[in-house]
């Protein structure tokens, strides 16, 4: 017996589907499921490796923020879908990225600060047009606004690679003694396993990555009060 396709008879049948099987809304997608993927690298796999599987999977998908955007645009592809799914998206990213983050950081006052400012932002902007409704289109994204997300995408993935040269670094001085250690990085001992390259490469992506987090949180807050200041004539009158 021929089996019926389902998806024909949805189309014969008028079926309208959400979303436009093209391939910026496909990478939109992606980038999506990426976000919880970030955690299952630390679930399944042991550090170091779950921070470089978490940094290829982040910086992957956040090259996708571009290409898909830039695809739609130039193939004429731009749709509804895409124009709900592509924050939402982002969003995802870097606040699940920023919970994982963290974390492994033991709660440090430097990262935390900034995460928690770039969570309630994000978590604010995204209620307030909810609330706007209709006429959430005044908080367009401004130019300003994807500095922030490269901003923060940037200092995720170099943090993330901080954790992954913090473990290499734990896993190689194993069984040595304080006074070796101290003399392979000091250079007076040969360095036969790179520690010196990773200790640079931690101190390089642990505090440009708190550089980096600290600068995307201030423009996550220069544009939240922005957002904030053009809804403000909505929010005004009864209940």
């Amino acid at each position: 017996m021929v089996r019926a396709n389902p998806l024909a008879l949805a189309d014969a049948a008028g079926y309208e589907w959400p979303m436009t099987w093209n391939i910026p809304n496909i990478l939109t997608l992606l980038r999506l499921l990426a976000a919880p993927g970030v955690v299952l690298m630390f679930l399944y796999f042991t550090r170091p490796y779950a921070d470089w599987f978490a940094l290829v999977l982040f910086v992957v998908a956040a090259v996708t923020d571009f290409v898909d955007g830039y695809l739609a645009r130039a193939w004429k592809q731009e749709s509804k879908f895409g124009a709900m799914m592509d924050p939402i998206a982002d969003k995802a990213m870097v606040i699940i990225a920023l919970l994982v983050i963290t974390g492994f950081s033991g709660m440090n006052p430097w990262i935390l600060l900034p995460a928690t400012i770039i969570m309630f932002r994000e978590v604010f902007v995204s209620g307030l047009r909810e609330f706007l409704g209709d006429t959430a289109g005044t908080l367009k994204v401004t130019n300003l606004a994807k500095w922030k997300t490269t901003f923060q995408m940037t200092a995720i993935a170099v943090l993330f690679a901080k954790g992954a040269f913090e473990h290499f670094i734990i896993e190689q001085t194993i069984g040595m003694d304080q006074a070796l250690v101290d003399g392979i990085l000091a250079g007076t001992i040969e360095d036969v396993v790179g520690l010196r390259w990773k200790e640079w490469g931690w101190h390089l992506s642990w505090y440009g990555g708190i550089i980096l987090l600290w600068i995307a949180a201030i423009l996550t807050l220069i544009t939240g009060i922005d957002y904030l200041r053009k809804a403000a004539p909505h929010l005004k009158g009864a209940k």
